[in-house]
């Protein structure tokens, strides 16, 4: 079999499709002296469009081609979608190159079980590490949801909630806490740059993250930040690093533009001489700042070696006509610090049409525009599921899907209400992480108050109550001492109010059984899910809709080997929608897009329509002052351009209403050409106005002779 791989790596045939620069950086490296292949650190930098994915699964088929081990891989994505398309891609490269080699097709199986998210990853050797890192191994993850309650409970202890002066919110609090922690700033520059309004609460907010942190650690659980700082603290010591490091000969990084300083520092610290390291991304579009990315990250990534890591740059777009890609590149080149590239169409198709940039009177006009265009593409052949409109926030579509749903188009909005936050989804997850860990208070809090008269105060009896039943840890080892119950033994015996009724003793048989190691977990979401549906029922109006929902959980469980990996990846890498776990549903025969610019990045469409570019928008208002922040709007406007394939949209209101409800009728504000507009960019667009009536001239003049109003006025005294 090795012969076979050997002779097939030396095959270039099932290289060919891809381009000199692509097959470059999927071949990059040689066999070394002792017959292995090794490769110095490469960065990959991939413009929109030009294949990433195509080349880092080529690149991930040689190496095992080349004798790689894939359980010495790791493959670090931002979803575990991405480490799954990788895997599947990688394999049938690996199958398609063994088959040309022997003259037949063979079966083959490639696992890359170090495949997965930074989170994930981080996850899975922090279990391996806890005992040495004075971790609980069976530590629970706490999705944001629940950090964020977790923190307004110690919020309200801490009595913040009674200040006189406005003191921030459980959310806000959570989002200063995951800044701080994932780039690493004090949290005074966190407050300074990001919530000036916070600056007053730098003292209680020092207090309220220390008890935060104290209460998880009494809890065991680990919040998602959680998971890089363990991570990154593990790897300050020399020999974890060390021993992280040599399990991986190779490790690839996929959209290294949005790593964070924690992650960065995480690569450096187990591949310090970058051997085998292969980061893959595009400055041009990283666009989380937000969630604490660092472009720097990917900038300076070459020279944290020596010598330094070697760039190959992927030019050659695969998706977009050269007229969408000229304005694209005309937009990015007046950017500041960044690696240069100018992107090719590499379709048949002819140049195309001109993008083109509209400016109406109102976010009224944009609407009938965007539907007048939508239905016309449709009459022409390009469906509307092939449509996108994209828009810098997401109410900014509130009057479009208004004249939407009068025109009768059908559409699919990209935001809103996560799967994770539904609270009946919410509710099942609290039974199985509370069972998973009887530690977790915070799933225990919310498990217990399901059942009828259980508030607050009955649950922590309760909790109260288990602990005082826990036998010592020292009594399981006396000679003779009775044989340690569960951790929810103790349930039967509580003095539950009455108005739970037949309901707790149905709970404590649940917990009780789901606890038990002889329990196989095949088969315990069903059962939770069918314990629950009376409540489900009792609780919520729409409890068929809700069903569903959780007969898909209890489908998808059985693809994951335990219980506790079901609840991590869940956790981890959750679903937008239930429709994200059983397929696109049938919402018509055809349907529009709608999505945030920042949901849109990695998708495509034919024709694509940007709402509202004008300054305040593109680039927001939060970002003026502010050149970092300013770049990445830039950025962000670069990403929306790129996802067009034929047809491309600016549409710039010249009219933005104000929300209130004004005394003398209605106010606006005159909106501002989007200072990325420049010259030369202007000069890749068609520049339209489409007529549009003014709703203050809807009226019109009326027929008759002219009125003499001044002698009314003049007769009036």
């Amino acid at each position: 079999m090795s012969a076979v791989i050997e002779q097939a790596a030396a095959d270039p045939h099932w290289l060919e499709r891809l381009n000199p620069q692509q097959r470059l950086a999927a071949t990059w490296g040689a066999v070394d002296e002792q017959g292995n292949f090794a490769a110095g650190p490469l960065l990959v930098i991939a413009g929109a469009g030009t294949g990433k994915t195509s080349t880092l699964a080529h690149r991930v088929a040689h190496l095992v081609m080349a004798g790689v081990d894939p359980a010495r891989i790791l493959l670090l994505t931002f979803s575990r979608r991405a480490a799954q398309e990788m895997t599947r891609r990688a394999e049938r490269l690996v199958a398609q190159a063994l088959a040309e080699r022997s003259g037949a097709g063979r079966a083959v199986t490639v696992r890359l079980p170090w495949a997965g998210t930074f989170h994930g990853i981080g996850a899975r050797l922090l279990r391996h590490y806890a005992p040495r890192l004075g971790l609980d191994p069976g530590f629970s993850i706490l999705d944001r949801g629940d950090a964020a309650d977790l923190l307004d409970v110690i919020r309200h202890e801490c009595g913040f909630s009674n200040e006189r002066r406005r003191f921030p919110r459980k959310d806000a609090c959570l989002a200063i806490y995951s800044y701080r922690v994932n780039t690493g700033w004090p949290l005074e520059r966190v407050l300074d740059e990001h919530y000036p309004w916070c600056r007053e609460w730098a003292e209680q907010l020092q207090k309220l993250f220390r008890g935060y942190v104290e209460r998880k650690q009494t809890h065991s659980v680990l919040d998602y930040d959680d998971l890089l700082l363990w991570w990154h603290a593990a790897v300050q010591e020399p020999a974890i690093a060390r021993e992280i490091g040599e399990r991986f000969d190779h490790v690839l990084v996929d959209e290294y533009q949005d790593t964070n300083a924690l992650q960065a520092r995480i690569l450096l610290a187990i591949k310090p001489d970058g051997g085998g390291v292969t980061a893959v991304g595009d400055d041009a579009q990283s666009i989380y700042r937000f969630r604490a990315a660092d472009v720097g990250n990917i900038l300076s990534f070459p020279e944290h070696f020596e010598p330094p890591a070697r760039r190959v740059t992927l030019e050659a777009n695969y998706r977009s006509v050269q007229t969408v890609l000229d304005a694209a590149n005309a937009l990015i080149a007046e950017g500041s610090r960044q690696y240069p590239k100018t992107l090719r169409a590499d379709r048949v198709a002819a140049k195309g049409v001109l993008p083109r940039l509209a400016t109406v009177l109102d976010d009224r006009a944009q609407a009938e525009y965007v539907i007048r265009e939508v239905l016309e593409a449709r009459e022409a052949g390009v469906a509307l599921r092939r449509q996108a409109v994209l828009f810098r926030s997401s109410h900014h579509s509130d009057v479009l899907e208004v004249q939407l749903l009068r025109a009768n188009i059908p559409f699919v909005k990209y935001g809103g209400l996560k799967f994770l936050e539904s609270a009946h989804v919410k509710d099942l997850l609290a039974v199985l992480r509370w069972a998973d860990n009887s530690r977790n208070g915070i799933a225990a809090f919310r498990a217990l108050q399901l059942m009828g008269g259980v508030g607050p105060r009955s649950a922590q009896r309760c909790l109260e109550h288990l602990a005082a039943a826990a036998p010592a840890p020292a009594a399981a080892h006396l000679e003779g001492a009775t044989p340690p119950r569960g951790p929810f033994a103790a349930l039967a015996s509580f003095a539950a109010p009455a108005a739970s009724g037949e309901e707790w003793q149905g709970f404590a048989q649940l917990m009780t059984a789901l606890a038990d190691p002889a329990t196989p977990w095949p088969g315990q979401v069903a059962q939770v899910r069918n314990w629950y549906q009376p409540l489900l029922e009792r609780r919520y109006d729409d409890a068929g809709v809700r069903a569903a929902d959780l007969d898909m959980l209890a489908n998808i469980s059985g693809q994951f080997a335990s219980r506790e990996r079901f609840l991590t990846e869940l956790t981890l890498d959750p679903p937008q929608a239930s429709g994200d776990l059983a397929g696109d549903p049938l919402r018509d025969e055809d349907y529009l897009i709608l999505s945030t610019v920042h949901s849109a990045k990695g998708q495509e469409w034919d024709a694509v329509y940007v709402l509202n570019v004008a300054d305040g928008n593109f680039p927001n208002e939060f970002a003026a002052g502010n050149p970092a922040a300013i770049e990445e709007e830039r950025r962000l406007l670069y990403v929306a351009i790129t996802r067009a394939r034929d047809r491309l949209h600016l549409i710039e209101p010249l009219r933005y209403y104000v929300t209130h409800q004004p005394r003398l009728g209605a106010a606006y504000v005159h909106g501002a050409r989007s200072r990325f507009l420049t010259p030369a960019v202007l000069g890749c667009f068609e520049t339209i106005a489409p007529l549009a009536d003014d709703p203050d001239e809807q009226q019109g003049a009326s027929s008759g002779g002219p009125l003499d109003v001044a002698a009314t006025m003049r007769d009036m005294w």
